[in-house]
């Protein structure tokens, strides 16, 4: 409820996220997060990587489903209704002909990266299942990440100085 209302008090506050990715072989990645073990990143054997750890997108779909269900407790607390199960499935249509623009076929960024996403939630709880779904659609709603995947947001990549 304290977070909530500070957010009332200053609806133009935002917080930041910093992350630190370092190449350690190959297509093998470490993104470092404050003072958690890294997270490692790899491309499928079928894409040259190893195959030693997940690739990026699923990687993405993590964080997607992490800020759901993040959100989906916030909201079922706030509602006062005790969750008993919640796992959400995520899945993705993703393409890369471009071969990460190393000489693969000619395309635009609208036709890259996920062209679909569906997520499906098991949610139980001490409430309606028309309370449930309510329940999930604010937190799809609110979700920041849910939100940076389905909106353009301004994205600069440059070289460091």
């Amino acid at each position: 409820m304290t977070f909530a209302e500070k957010g009332r008090n200053n609806p133009g506050s935002r917080g930041k996220n910093n992350v630190r990715t370092v190449l350690q072989g190959k297509y093998r990645s470490l993104s470092y997060v404050g003072k958690h073990e890294p997270v490692v990143v790899d491309e499928p054997l079928h894409l040259f990587g190893d195959d030693t750890a997940p690739a990026p997108g699923e990687v993405a779909l993590s964080g997607l489903g992490g800020c759901l269900a993040v959100g989906i407790t916030a909201v079922a607390t706030w509602k006062q209704v005790k969750l008993t199960k919640l796992e959400l499935s995520l899945e993705a249509d993703i393409g890369n002909p471009a071969a990460w623009g190393a000489g693969g076929a000619e395309m635009q960024p609208a036709q890259m990266g996920f062209q679909d996403i569906r997520v499906k939630v098991l949610i139980e709880g001490d409430a309606s299942r028309d309370v449930l779904d309510d329940i999930v659609r604010q937190a799809n709603f609110y979700s920041p990440v849910a939100n940076s995947v389905r909106n353009p947001i301004p994205m600069t990549v440059t070289l460091a100085d």
